[in-house]
């Protein structure tokens, strides 16, 4: 099975638009908080406080923003209190994911779409990938998919959201290059990353559905193992470079989690604008990329207008994987 959708990450990845557009007319927010909308540990958390730092770092806010969480439908809690209570709030950033996308294509944010907020800025990439608990049997994923072949109901899967969610889709494609129907799994819906760590940890699962980002920690310490990552080709950093990808085990499968940032529909111009400004500058910084790549995130720069463009195409392109799984009609 060939699994198409995007070679985005890094084709699209470094495009920087850098027209301060009205940045000097606004000055630097009041209070600034940047939304983390799922429980502390996971992915989100990890996007917010690389800006916390680096914002300070390259003295584009005086002091660090605060960085509070919201969990809740991954992503859908956060997004609709924006909206609905905080539309004009110029101070508040918050992140998002390509799982962010993948649930608005599937209308799980309720009565508001991908056009209700001011989207701000792209900052980086990580890629899926199927965890498991150093000590598991299951040693490749071969292993996994011939214990899920002979009894999905026996390997329990945690994944972060409930069915058609971006970790459900990554072991979905899997089952379905393997012949097994998706539905047949047996998922357990977690808050984030740093959940589906507590629980694989703790023994509640077998298997993590996650991204690389969130595991390495783990990983470095030793109490997790990954299965495969959903990269094109292996990962060029001196901690990822042994962890063999799906495509390299027979299943042809990417998955490029990208993260950034949005604000509220009724933010200003002039205060969109210093944000994107901000943004702009702090994508081209050499030190930004240091503290990114900390993080374990690969290069994926897009502020504006063009990120806008890049978000309404891949809801679109996610309604038609959607559609093909059933989930939408």
């Amino acid at each position: 099975m060939t699994f198409s959708l995007r070679n985005l990450a890094l084709a699209a990845s470094c495009l920087l638009v850098t027209t301060p557009l009205l940045a000097a007319d606004s000055t630097e927010p009041k209070r600034p908080e940047c939304i983390a909308p799922a429980s502390p540990g996971g992915g989100f958390d990890l996007t917010c406080k690389l800006v916390q730092s680096a914002l300070v770092n390259e003295k584009l806010l005086s002091k660090p923003m605060r960085v509070t969480y919201m969990p809740g439908g991954v992503g859908a809690v956060a997004y609709n209190a924006v909206v609905a209570q905080r539309p004009a709030d110029a101070g508040t950033l918050v992140a998002w994911s390509s799982g962010s996308l993948l649930n608005l294509a599937q209308g799980k944010f309720g009565r508001f779409d991908e056009n209700a907020v001011r989207w701000l800025a792209a900052v980086g990439t990580s890629y899926g990938a199927i965890a498991v608990k150093n000590d598991s049997p299951y040693k490749n994923l071969d292993d996994l998919v011939q214990a899920l072949k002979k009894d999905p109901s026996k390997v329990v899967i945690g994944s972060g959201g409930t069915v058609g969610s971006q970790d459900w889709m990554q072991t979905a494609l899997i089952a379905k290059a393997a012949g097994i129907n998706p539905r047949d799994l047996r998922y357990v819906a977690l808050e984030g990353g740093g959940e589906i760590a507590t629980a694989l940890l703790g023994g509640h699962i077998q298997v993590g559905s996650t991204d690389i980002s969130d595991s390495m920690p783990h990983i470095q310490s030793g109490d997790m193992r990954l299965l495969a990552v959903f990269a094109n080709e292996r990962l060029d950093e001196p901690e990822m470079k042994d962890i063999p990808t799906a495509k390299e085990q027979g299943y042809d499968i990417v998955w490029p989690v990208v993260r950034g940032f949005y604000l509220g529909p009724k933010v200003s111009d002039a205060e969109y604008a210093w944000w994107k400004d901000a943004f702009d500058k702090l994508l081209a910084s050499e030190e930004f990329a240091k503290l990114r790549d900390q993080r374990e995130l690969f290069p994926f720069a897009m502020t504006g207008v063009e990120l806008d463009t890049y978000v309404k195409k891949q809801v679109a392109d996610y309604k038609l994987l959607a559609k093909e799984f059933g989930l939408i009609q």
